[in-house]
């Protein structure tokens, strides 16, 4: 079973696309995992994942890049704070649809509840995050967090909203309890619509130019007329308007 073989059957059976990211990029990320795992070919890594969940685990683990902190590129944050916030709530909406896309442990969605805070009332923040990796998941869940993530949380919000626990920090639970987690893969499973803002950022860049393009689209179905979708620093969509949207500033766009 050479590489492509073995991603046909893994769609087959998970769902999980591996021809619609970058090839090059994707196949030296799981040969590394397949050889320090022992597998001298994919077809019995895939045998091996079949049988055993903990290295199917590891797989998607592999699959994803999760790095990410607190306020990650603050500039672009004050962006969203000082001039596309006020611009989704000049219409006078009291309450706020989020979807964090690929929130991988959490520091992005628990960043928009923070920085949505400045504008309305915690219990008017309702925040989506999903992220096709459980186990970052669970993570996110726990809230806690190195002081490496954290450092770039405003000192009055950190005092607020989070607690010294040993080595790290906890983010409190008022915090917590306006983001909702779940499983979810960008390539294969349905959008909900509805949102006023869609954050995804420095994921796309390790899709293919196709699959990029179906995501695209799917956003701007899931934005309110209005809404939102903010993207990462090496992600700007050169061609914006295929997607009904337009660009406000820069890395964010506008639903038309």
């Amino acid at each position: 079973m050479d590489f492509v073989e073995f991603a046909r059957q893994l769609k087959q059976k998970t769902g999980v696309d591996l021809l619609s990211y970058k090839q090059g990029q994707v196949l030296r990320r799981l040969t590394s995992l397949r050889e320090r795992k022992g597998f001298h070919s994919f077809a019995a890594f895939y045998r091996a994942m079949e049988r055993d969940k903990e290295l199917y685990d590891a797989f998607i683990d592999q699959l994803t890049i999760n790095v990410t902190e607190f306020y990650r590129n603050p500039g672009r944050w004050e962006v969203l704070r000082r001039q596309i916030l006020p611009e989704i709530l000049r219409s006078g909406l009291s309450r706020i649809k989020c979807w964090s896309a690929a929130c991988s442990t959490g520091d992005e969605p628990y960043s928009i509840v923070l920085t949505v805070s400045d504008f309305l009332p915690l219990q008017n923040i309702e925040v989506h995050a999903t992220d096709i990796d459980s186990a970052v998941i669970d993570k996110a869940k726990i809230g806690k967090y190195a002081a490496s993530a954290v450092r770039e949380v405003p000192q009055d919000k950190l005092s607020k909203y989070f607690s010294m626990d040993n080595d790290g920090y906890r983010i409190a639970e008022a915090i917590k309890g306006r983001v909702r987690f779940r499983q979810h893969d960008l390539l294969t499973d349905p959008y909900e619509s509805g949102y006023d803002l869609i954050v995804c950022r420095n994921v796309v860049i390790y899709f293919t130019d196709e699959a990029k393009t179906r995501i695209y689209h799917k956003f701007s179905k899931s934005l309110k007329p209005g809404g939102y979708l903010f993207v990462g620093g090496v992600e700007q969509i050169s061609n914006p308007a295929d997607y009904g949207l337009e660009s406000t500033a820069m890395f964010f766009y506008k639903k038309l």
